[in-house]
């Protein structure tokens, strides 16, 4: 008989590329599957092999979105019959950690990133207070958690004694192909980022620099988020309609299509808490995989992969004169890509979806 495994998350599933990837994994690896998220008025349809549910919620924002979420999600845990609650990062755990206790059900957690050291939280200093509360609460009662990066799980480790495995958000291995990517526009060179468009993501660096890159050069910025309207905004005001261009949320089929069409990738991150600067972000990865030179911040997980197989360029400072030098000198002074299938073939899902397999199982 199918063991019952009900994964939850605070988003809305449809380009969560991590939670879909494990949904999948455990899915066809003859689990019974149910993943739970929450439903927005943007949300894109969702057509998957297991079981999904979006709860619409009220609140939308701040702390009575999180209660609400966590009250809504207890009450269906509970009356649900599972073997296994996933919970996918701290603002699930409380729901989970208590249904668990409730049912008696096994619980895994997942650690997307250091939750009370988010930039959103970095100036709230109650809220960051409060959740570090939920966390040294509960955490060191966990039993089976694993994260996205040795870093993130050696900060737990020292803080709550937890033994936390690896398993990295990387991207399942598909072969790239010589067909052009969607973006192929002929003499024009794409700068793509892609990703949530929020708070610390260096986008503001890359608009303040385009009037000093060349100019056959276009940003393309794939994603939503909190900022997005005020980039918008900044790029209008300093007339760069013709040199920066925005895209919705795609789902991961579509999206890696957009990706192999650019000529770099962008993942620069300001320094405003330990989760931005123990992360290894999924977009290191997609880009290796679509064969596009990655030119990123030069943080200790983003250093070590990027430096260690030469798959971009590493800065640590964004004056908008010298990040354009940057760029122009990628763009005309091509990176060698050739092992990036190599590279890709190696660091892929196939691969970490054998240690997931091992923690759901209790092998680990």
């Amino acid at each position: 008989m199918k063991k019952r495994i009900i994964i939850s998350v605070t988003n809305d599933i449809s380009t969560d590329q991590r939670v879909l990837k494990v949904a999948n994994t455990l899915f066809e690896n003859d689990f019974d599957v149910l993943l739970v998220g929450r439903e927005l008025s943007n949300s894109l349809p969702l057509n998957l092999p297991f079981q999904t549910k979006r709860m619409r919620l009220i609140f939308r924002r701040k702390v009575f979105f999180y209660a609400e979420f966590n009250i809504r999600l207890f009450f269906l845990l509970i009356r649900s019959k599972a073997d296994i609650f996933l919970a996918n990062d701290t603002d699930t755990i409380l729901a989970n950690y208590y249904a668990s206790k409730y049912k008696k059900t096994r619980l895994i957690f997942d650690a997307h990133e250091i939750f009370p050291e988010t930039p959103e939280l970095q100036h709230r200093k109650f809220v960051k207070k409060v959740w570090t509360k939920i966390e040294s609460s509960i955490f060191p009662k966990l039993r089976s958690t694993y994260t996205v990066s040795q870093s993130v799980s050696d900060y737990y480790r020292r803080l709550y004694r937890m033994r936390m495995q690896v398993v990295r958000n990387v991207p399942y291995f598909q072969k790239v192909t010589e067909e052009k990517g969607k973006f192929f526009i002929p003499n024009k060179k794409i700068i793509l980022y892609q990703g949530a468009i929020n708070v610390g993501r260096g986008l503001e660096w890359v608009i303040d620099a385009m009037p000093y890159v060349n100019k056959n050069v276009l940003l393309v910025i794939i994603g939503e988020g909190d900022i997005k309207r005020k980039l918008m905004e900044k790029v209008a005001n300093m007339k760069l309609m013709n040199q920066v261009t925005f895209f919705g949320k795609k789902q991961p089929d579509e999206l890696f299509r957009y990706t192999k069409g650019a000529d770099i990738g962008l993942c620069l991150l300001d320094n405003i808490g330990l989760s931005y600067y123990y992360s290894l972000p999924n977009r290191i990865f997609d880009y290796l995989r679509a064969g596009v030179p990655v030119l990123a911040t030069d943080f200790p997980e983003i250093h070590d992969f990027v430096n260690t197989y030469n798959t971009g360029v590493l800065i640590d400072h964004y004056q908008p004169k010298f990040l354009a030098k940057i760029i122009n000198d990628m763009l005309e002074n091509r990176i060698d890509t050739s092992r990036f299938y190599y590279l890709a073939q190696k660091n892929c899902w196939e691969n970490e979806e054998k240690i997931l397999l091992k923690i759901i199982k209790g092998k680990l």
